[in-house]
């Protein structure tokens, strides 16, 4: 299957256009929306979301994944990764990087392929797309092959203490995978002290916990109602341990 992970949003044309080269060059493989409205323009908070729902899905898995500022600048490289036995097409801006430290086993190769027309800002469209279809038919990756821990930023945190993604229920994940804690920590944002709890009946309404969510993140929820709009959260604010 090929699986879509990118920031353009529920609305608009732009994961039709790119569906719609999918279905043209691959039309006998599945294709999977994940998440259409991961950080916005923000690839290092996109990492540590992407990295958690990679595992679910089989082998031989593509991630077509654009999350891409840097479109259409001459410097920004464009990547295939087979990490853990699944592969990744976009932009090499960081995304891949925290799967890529994760992986167990993993190949880079810098993207050279190039089709006979481009846009300058849609390469989701244009030049991802049509590569994630040939991997998926089985090609081999259009690419020159690097070494792949150079390419991994070494100065990122293996987990990341921010909100990483708020989901349609105000419900906030952090880029901190859950088994990194225990029920007795508490976290703390915007100088409100969080502890633990596992189901959201196990809290009155109305009161603010952390959880362990169903892709492993510690995420900062409130009891039927919304927790970003109530503890003024947003991709990027900072969470403290204790």
């Amino acid at each position: 299957m090929i699986v879509l992970f990118n920031d353009f949003g529920i609305s608009g044309p732009y994961v039709g256009q790119m569906k719609a080269v999918l279905i043209g060059l691959a039309p006998s493989v599945p294709i999977v929306d994940l998440f259409a409205d991961a950080p916005r323009c923000n690839p290092r908070a996109a990492a540590y979301l992407l990295a958690s729902y990679v595992a679910e899905f089989p082998l031989d898995t593509v991630f077509l994944a654009v999350v891409d500022p840097g479109v259409g600048d001459e410097h920004r490289r464009a990547s295939i990764v087979r990490a853990d036995g699944r592969w990744y097409v976009g932009p090499d801006n960081g995304l891949f990087n925290v799967l890529a430290r994760r992986a167990r086993s993993l190949k880079w190769w810098d993207l050279v392929w190039r089709p006979t027309e481009i846009s300058n800002s849609f390469h989701g469209r244009d030049l991802f797309a049509p590569v994630a279809a040939k991997i998926a038919r089985g090609e081999e990756p259009p690419g020159n092959p690097v070494p792949s821990r150079e390419r991994i930023i070494s100065s990122w945190p293996d987990e990341l203490g921010e909100v990483v993604y708020i989901d349609h229920f105000g419900n906030a994940m952090l880029g901190l995978r859950a088994v990194c804690l225990s029920p007795r920590n508490r976290v703390i944002v915007n100088n409100r002290t969080i502890g633990y709890a596992r189901t959201f009946s196990a809290v009155s309404e109305g009161e603010p916990f952390w959880y362990e969510n169903a892709n492993g993140l510690v995420e900062i929820a409130v009891n039927k109602r919304h927790a970003a709009n109530m503890l003024g959260l947003d991709i990027g604010t900072p969470v403290r341990v204790l």
